[in-house]
């Protein structure tokens, strides 16, 4: 049925619906803003030291060169000017021949722009053009600052690129002809569908606007995801440790423990079977326990990382034993969870305790010199406000590292979510991923200012002083065999600088695997989905640039060559053990009860 043909009863009742609805979603909106605790000033935008340093670096280049500011002035005068006349001819064209025209399309493909209105018609294409301009302009005026040091150009460049990539005409309303287009065909509807999920996503944090990335309603931890066969055998403040159920009739004698990081939840190395390490690693005949951490609240106020060692770590370590008999185990550290898997390797030399027989690595940092694209959250300016809040809340809210991580792919993680939801009035995709990353979890105070004061600031552990536990720690102590995987891609944990992490290590037995992709798509990467390489190298030269140069690529995952790496240092095969023993009674069915106890509901 088209428009004309529509019941005019009909069309009156849906308007009128949708005028309810929208007073109704008015008022919740003006609710929910009003309800609005607001962040910190200094958790929203670089400090003023930095602010007041690139503004003079700016005027000081003004002032020793304004003719290279009257130039850059000119030129972008030129195109703009340039760009205006030629849409002008194209539209005078256009309307003599009665069809659309625009002028050649000259900026670089960007798939925001994808709509094919962006190319064809004269008003959008306008718009795209002179914004491509615009932003080239600003990056090469960005390039010619000087009286800036490469940690305050990096930080210049990314915050100035937040604002050029918000500025974007597919964020708008009136200039994004998906929005539009949707917005006829539904007759307004999908603008109303979108006001309702703008007010849902505010009201469902606090007032602050986080971008709802996944329709939770598709997902169930323990039904439809995180469901390899386990049991959760030991469990106190700081974690329950989850022994999963062999699928092969004997395994490796030596346990292995899976350290994953607190920032997020482990279930993301086992989402669904196909794409789980988890599964994998259980069927290729190892004995496998996963740590599940508890979600910090208040609570755990003065929880540092020496808890997260003594209660975490070696508790896991001593359990394991005793459950499986053996003297040694092998661990791996996923992220923050390696970095602190190194400390407490430290801890273990100086103690001369010799439970660790290997070590594996994910995307771990133990040297801070070089922080990567995080590193620009990572000065005093930031550093002071997350220090003021934790100190007021007990801990620091999981809102704000998801807003952190956000926002160094925002063109992905926020504004491209953000035009399906607000302005298309879409339901969020049932993508298991988005799922995982929406379910982050809180950081306890002590540890949180722990980490970012003396590791990432003073980059204490790799310069061989990092106090903890009565003892004063360092990386060239870590001398058990070690394998790292590190992610080409990685956005928050740089594969130089992992690669520099595990160099400065006292082992004699080091393996460095560089996976394509990123920091999650580089590590779960099953094989048979053949989708991305690695590279080796067995030498270390000092210059990660020098090892790439001298690295071999290999088709498919890592996954099979860890596996080979780690069966040498499994042991012998014995039967295959369930979980638990007479001393450690089955608490719950994996994936446990801490993995699902504090998850946000939007």
């Amino acid at each position: 049925m088209t428009t004309d043909q529509k019941n005019p009863g009909h069309e009156l009742s849906e308007l009128n619906e949708n005028l309810a609805r929208i007073e109704t979603l008015s008022a919740r909106l003006s609710a929910a803003l009003a309800g609005r605790k607001g962040v910190r000033q200094n958790l929203q935008v670089p400090g003023e030291d930095f602010l007041t340093k690139a503004s003079t670096a700016y005027w000081n280049e003004i002032m020793s060169n304004p003719a290279k500011l009257i130039e850059q002035q000119v030129a972008y005068w030129g195109k703009s000017l340039q760009h205006a006349m030629e849409a002008q001819q194209a539209l005078a064209e256009g309307m003599k021949e009665g069809e659309l025209k625009v002028p050649e399309n000259s900026g670089v493909k960007d798939r925001r722009f994808s709509n094919p209105l962006w190319d064809s018609h004269p008003y959008y294409n306008y718009l795209k053009q002179q914004y491509q301009i615009t932003a080239k302009t600003i990056e090469d005026g960005l390039a010619d600052v000087e009286g800036l040091d490469d940690r305050d150009k990096r930080k210049l460049e990314f915050f100035t690129q937040q604002i050029v990539d918000l500025m974007s005409p597919t964020n708008y309303l009136a200039t994004n002809p998906d929005a539009m287009e949707r917005a006829i065909e539904t007759e307004g509807r999908s603008l109303v569908d979108g006001l309702e999920n703008l007010v849902n996503d505010l009201e469902a944090n606090d007032g602050e606007l986080l971008v709802k990335l996944v329709d939770e309603s598709a997902f169930e931890v323990g039904g439809n995801i995180a469901t390899t066969k386990g049991s959760v055998v030991y469990r106190n403040r700081m974690m329950e440790l989850i022994q999963y159920a062999p699928t092969t009739e004997q395994v490796h004698a030596r346990p292995l423990i899976i350290f994953p990081p607190w920032i997020n939840k482990f279930y993301i190395l086992d989402l669904k079977e196909q794409n789980s390490l988890i599964k994998w690693i259980v069927d290729q005949g190892y004995t496998l326990f996963v740590v599940s951490w508890v979600n910090p609240d208040d609570r755990h106020r003065d929880v540092g990382l020496g808890t997260y060692i003594e209660e975490g770590y070696l508790e896991a370590i001593t359990q394991v034993k005793k459950i499986t008999k053996q003297k040694k185990v092998n661990v791996v550290g996923y992220c923050i969870a390696g970095t602190t898997l190194s400390l407490t390797l430290s801890l273990m030399k100086k103690r001369g305790d010799t439970s660790i027989n290997s070590a594996t690595f994910f995307t771990t940092l133990t040297d801070f010199e070089d922080q990567g694209e995080v590193g620009v959250f990572l000065d005093d300016d930031f550093v002071d406000g997350i220090e003021e809040e934790v100190r007021e809340k007990g801990y620091l809210d999981s809102f704000f590292m998801s807003r952190t991580f956000s926002f160094l792919r925002a063109n992905d993680l926020v504004y491209g979510p953000a035009i399906n939801s607000y302005m298309l009035g879409k339901t969020p995709p049932a993508f298991d991923l988005l799922y995982w990353n929406g379910d982050s979890t809180n950081l306890p105070a002590k540890m949180t200012v722990e980490y970012l004061r003396g590791l990432c600031q003073a980059n204490e552990f790799a310069n061989g002083d990092f106090k903890l536990l009565d003892e004063h720690l360092s990386i060239a102590e870590v001398d058990v065999p070690i394998c790292a995987i590190a992610c080409e891609t990685d956005h928050i944990a740089a594969w130089k600088s992992s690669y520099s992490s595990m160099r400065k290590t006292g082992s004699k037995d080091r393996t460095f695997i560089l996976s394509e992709s990123g920091h999650i798509a580089g590590i779960v990467n099953p094989p048979h989905k053949k989708k991305y390489g690695h590279y080796t190298n067995e030498d270390w030269p000092e210059s990660a640039a020098d090892w790439m140069e001298g690295a071999s690529f290999h088709e498919g995952s890592w996954w099979g060559r860890w596996d080979k790496w780690l069966a040498k240092r499994s042991g012998k095969k014995v039967a295959a053990r369930v979980p638990g023993d007479s001393t450690h009674d089955v608490l719950a069915p994996a994936p446990g009860t801490y993995v699902v106890a504090s998850r946000k509901k939007g």
